[in-house]
């Protein structure tokens, strides 16, 4: 029997919605913030209904009361007309509730909070104010969570309400904030740690005694994280010592990464080829938190093999040394050379957010380019700052990226000729109006010696390629010999001027201008131009770019350069 009712309401109920036309409801006399709120509380609304339904006009007529008392409206008027599949709804608003008093206290140790104090006075609560119940439950909101962000962990309500009178169109706010004490870092207990905790605490932002700051814990986490010693972190200040003591002991719960990491990379430009790499670094190799780091990278022109040993000093994530050794193979154009280079490096992280580094480094290069057959050695200790500045994840919005390296060799010290090398770069990213955006790039080096011809070819500047001057080959811009082999120059000055256009979603158009030239007396200027596409893939920014060299050889103008990864 059940069973047949449940049938006969169900069809009866599919019978009464298949007979009504969808109805379509217009709102009219509201606009901003009023007409949006009131969309939302008619969203529910369903299509099958009978427009002269008295039941459809009651919910209207509800809920867009409660739609406008929440903004403060509590006079509006509701009238309707139907014609055909419309129903008309007419609104006027009426005169809204004002609040006559906010009377909004912060007692305990916030009351003489900075933080509480300018909270308060930005509040939109505030006497002759138009009522808005979302404001409201914002303010009492942003309260709990300051107290919560500073520490007042026994912070509470005493009083909170609205006194509203319709009839006269006003209302009183009450609000009273007993904060308690603020509470205080205490003891750090860490727990799990591989790492001398010495280390560990070094990389705190605070000390025992200071006033809790959750910001501080954040800071704290993501300094660990960035040591790369850890698998996981967990900060916790311990909220069960509330009734003991202000200071609360601070539990740090930490777990080794994992000792070996291996990473594989596949890649492809025009300069290179086919690239693949891998890499494989211990991140700790003892309680001081050495680490170690390996990278070898093949390409058809060009092999490298590169291992560092890593040494961090007092200020773990500012400070450390480096012994680095690499090893590059290079058969490209008219260049065969392989290249050896052991270094030991001590870098510092800047306030100003540049990276400084003080290096000495042994090269020895044996090689043949051109009519040149020879072994080099050089001794070249030198300095660089870098600093790279970027926002946007997967495609930069603005950005900037400067180097700048000084090196000098000198022929008692081991070196094959007095040499004081100099090689810089800048890159800019800026966006104007979210779908234009304008690449610049400058780099430029110059080799200050007497014997040029005794210099290697890796410490020697060539041009031309995807990142260099579009429309020529990979390291194709240099000077010549007797032989017409490329030799490499004393000289680099090159700049390029991109613009882009997003044409929709991930995809942008590019157009491009590229300037320079590698040279060892008077440049020989080289201009390329062209046009590119853009893709914004999962994996980094896609490029492949349709180029001309305006001075290139003739039937050698074109070049077409594909590459994988940020512009900067």
């Amino acid at each position: 029997m059940r069973r047949i009712f449940t049938f006969c309401y169900v069809f009866f109920i599919c019978f009464s919605a298949a007979g009504y036309a969808e109805v379509n409801v217009v709102v009219n006399g509201l606009k901003g913030q009023l007409k949006d709120n009131v969309d939302v509380y008619l969203s529910g609304i369903s299509q099958h209904e009978d427009a002269n339904s008295l039941r459809l006009h009651a919910f209207i007529q509800e809920n867009i009361s409660q739609a406008l008392e929440a903004l403060g409206y509590y006079h509006a008027s509701v009238s309707f007309q139907t014609e055909d599949k419309q129903l008309s709804v007419f609104v006027t608003q009426g005169e809204p509730t004002r609040i006559l008093r906010a009377e909004i206290q912060i007692s305990g140790e916030a009351g003489l909070d900075e933080d509480f104090i300018r909270l308060r006075e930005q509040s939109q609560i505030k006497a002759g104010a138009i009522l808005n119940h979302a404001h409201y439950e914002k303010f009492k909101s942003d309260i709990r969570n300051l107290a919560l962000k500073k520490g007042y962990f026994n912070g509470k309500f005493t009083q909170s309400r609205i006194e509203v009178r319709p009839d006269k169109y006003q209302a009183n706010i009450i609000l009273d904030f007993d904060s308690g004490i603020r509470y205080h870092f205490g003891q750090i207990i860490i727990s799990g740690s591989q790492i001398d905790d010495q280390k560990v605490l070094s990389l705190q932002p605070f000390q025992s005694g200071d006033p809790y700051q959750i910001s501080g814990m954040g800071e704290f986490n993501q300094n660990l994280s960035d040591t790369d010693w850890f698998g996981s972190i967990a900060i916790t200040p311990d909220l069960s010592k509330l009734k003991e003591s202000r200071e609360l002991p601070v539990h740090v719960v930490l777990t080794p990464a994992s000792r070996n990491q291996v990473e594989t990379g596949l890649g492809y430009s025009t300069d290179v080829g086919i690239q693949g790499s891998l890499k494989w670094v211990k991140p700790w190799l003892n309680e001081s938190g050495h680490s170690f780091s390996s990278k070898m990278s093949l390409s058809g022109p060009e092999q490298v093999v590169i291992a560092g040993y890593k040494i961090p000093l007092q200020d773990v994530l500012h400070q450390y040394y480096q012994i680095q050794y690499g090893l590059k193979k290079v058969d490209n154009l008219d260049t065969k050379s392989i290249e050896s280079n052991l270094s030991l490096e001590r870098h510092w992280h800047l306030d100003n957010g540049w990276n400084r580094t003080i290096f000495i480094r042994y090269l020895i290069e044996n090689y043949e380019q051109g009519v040149l057959d020879d072994v080099g050695q050089f001794v070249l200790p030198g300095i660089t700052f870098t600093r790279t500045r970027t926002r946007g994840t997967r495609l930069f919005t603005w950005g900037d990226k400067e180097t700048l390296t000084i090196e000098y060799g000198n022929q008692h010290a081991l070196s094959e000729t007095d040499l004081l090398r100099i090689q810089g770069s800048t890159s800019w990213i800026r966006t104007y109006l979210e779908d234009h955006r304008f690449l610049a790039r400058i780099d430029g080096g110059v080799n200050l010696v007497d014997e040029f011809r005794q210099v290697s070819p890796s410490l020697r500047f060539f041009a031309g390629g995807d990142n260099s001057i579009r429309g020529y080959d990979y390291d194709s811009v240099s000077p010549v010999d007797s032989s017409g082999a490329l030799t490499g120059a004393r000289y680099l000055a090159t700049a390029s001027l991109e613009y882009q256009y997003q044409l929709t979603g991930n995809w942008w158009l590019a157009l491009f201008y590229d300037y320079g030239d590698a040279f060892n007396k008077t440049p020989d200027w080289k201009r390329g131009t062209g046009v590119g596409i853009r893709w914004v893939s999962p994996v980094g920014p896609v490029r492949l770019d349709f180029a001309w060299g305006l001075d290139n050889q003739p039937g050698d103008e074109f070049r077409l350069h594909f590459t994988l990864g940020p512009d900067l």
